[in-house]
């Protein structure tokens, strides 16, 4: 299986990944329902992102129409329709956050990291995206970093602890 960021009309899941699909399509009362799981796991074999190419395939694997998949596809924040980096840092920019500073901190991590908001950095190490509640308004201003939440944020050390992160993987 290719994780190219390219748009890859030969993508496929694995052999794993198919029968995670398979299974969550007979888990619903309707294959329409197992969109978002399948969705989550075609991201994850392809690299962070799902392709038009990758979209596709799950249409053709569910017997569900691309525009259905599309719909879901498209509504949902948590599901990246470009390549990212390894590191995608989405930064909450809700309320509690923004009070806090998030705002500014996207600006703070973009000019450090050289990237535009959006974007992949020329190593193809960062993503910095701004987005809405991630439920953590406890540790605001917050961010997830892949997979990990971290927060409270603060200008002084955001920078040190996302390059602990890269160092890790």
């Amino acid at each position: 299986m290719e994780k190219s960021a390219t748009l890859d009309k030969k993508f496929q899941l694995s052999e794993e990944g198919l029968a995670f699909v398979k299974k969550e399509m007979n888990r619903y009362e309707t294959k329409r329902s197992a969109i978002l799981p399948c969705l989550y796991r075609v991201q994850k074999e392809n690299g962070g992102w799902v392709s038009p190419g990758a979209v596709s395939y799950l249409s053709q694997v569910m017997d569900i129409p691309e525009a259905q998949i599309n719909e879901v596809l498209l509504f949902y924040t948590m599901y990246n329709k470009r390549p990212v980096g390894k590191l995608h840092i989405q930064v909450c920019c809700n309320l509690s956050c923004a009070m806090n500073g998030s705002r500014e901190l996207v600006d703070h991590l973009c000019n450090n990291f050289h990237v535009k908001e959006g974007e992949k950095s020329t190593d193809d190490m960062v993503t910095i995206s701004r987005v809405e509640c991630l439920g953590a308004c406890d540790i605001a201003p917050m961010a997830q970093v892949n997979e990990t939440y971290i927060g409270p944020l603060k200008k002084e050390t955001v920078v040190d602890q996302i390059k602990g992160l890269l160092k890790q993987d």
